[in-house]
């Protein structure tokens, strides 16, 4: 998640559509004000190697804190978040105050459900052996997808944010956005964690009729909503 003052944007980071590229490439035009929220350790290399400012301003004031709060930075260092990298249009509007919330330009990016399911299956199961794609479609880390996609950018049912980016038109989307905020130079993303899918066939060469199915009733809203076919 990015909150710039300067520009007077939100980034909503959903999972897995090229969230952390979009983020990585949105850190080069942040100032010091910027709220940046960390990402893994790996990505965070890629965006120092490109010198672009790194996790800021996300972190709780001692004042917030609670005694398991105080716990953990006495004994392991560690400060209490305050934004966080998936975190809610719910939860941020609550943290910045709806004033706010409604004066700046919010964005996301959602992506076919079905190519999105694929991409979740190879980066959690980035090695052999790997359970088969339709017993993950059968378990519960689906509903990650769900969090952190439909329910994240929406409110009371409803989209949250000024515009959805779709990951299929991913370049002409993003200069859109680029033009609206006024950032100066055309958005560079740079490849991270595109290596772990190994299998590049399309998902209708991969998913069964009945992985097909649960994929679509899970995700019913996103693919009404933007008209995505099988």
């Amino acid at each position: 998640m990015i909150l710039s003052h300067r520009y007077k944007f939100i980034f909503l980071k959903t999972i897995k559509a090229a969230g952390t590229s979009i983020e990585i490439a949105l850190s080069k035009y942040c100032d010091a004000n910027a709220i940046i929220t960390p990402i893994s350790d790996e990505d965070e290399k890629t965006r120092r190697h490109l010198g672009y400012p790194g996790p800021q301003n996300y972190q709780s004031p001692i004042c917030d804190y609670k005694m398991r709060d105080i716990f953990k930075l006495l004994t392991r260092g560690k400060r209490k978040a305050r934004f966080y990298n998936h975190i809610s249009a719910k939860d941020v509007r609550t943290l910045i105050g709806e004033q706010l919330w409604d004066s700046f330009f919010k964005f996301c990016v959602v992506r076919n459900p079905w190519d999105r399911v694929i991409s979740l299956y190879y980066w959690l199961h980035k090695s052999e052996p790997r359970p088969s794609i339709s017993e993950f479609i059968q378990s519960k880390k689906l509903l990650r997808l769900k969090h952190r996609g439909f329910d994240l950018y929406s409110l009371d049912g409803h989209i949250a944010v000024d515009k959805v980016c779709r990951f299929e038109r991913l370049e002409d989307d993003l200069e859109e956005v680029r033009i609206q905020l006024g950032i100066p130079e055309i958005l560079v993303l740079p490849r991270v964690k595109s290596k772990y899918r190994k299998d590049r066939r399309s998902y209708v060469s991969i998913l069964g009729e009945e992985d097909k199915n649960i994929i679509a009733e899970l995700f019913s809203d996103e693919i009404a909503l933007f008209g995505y076919e099988f």
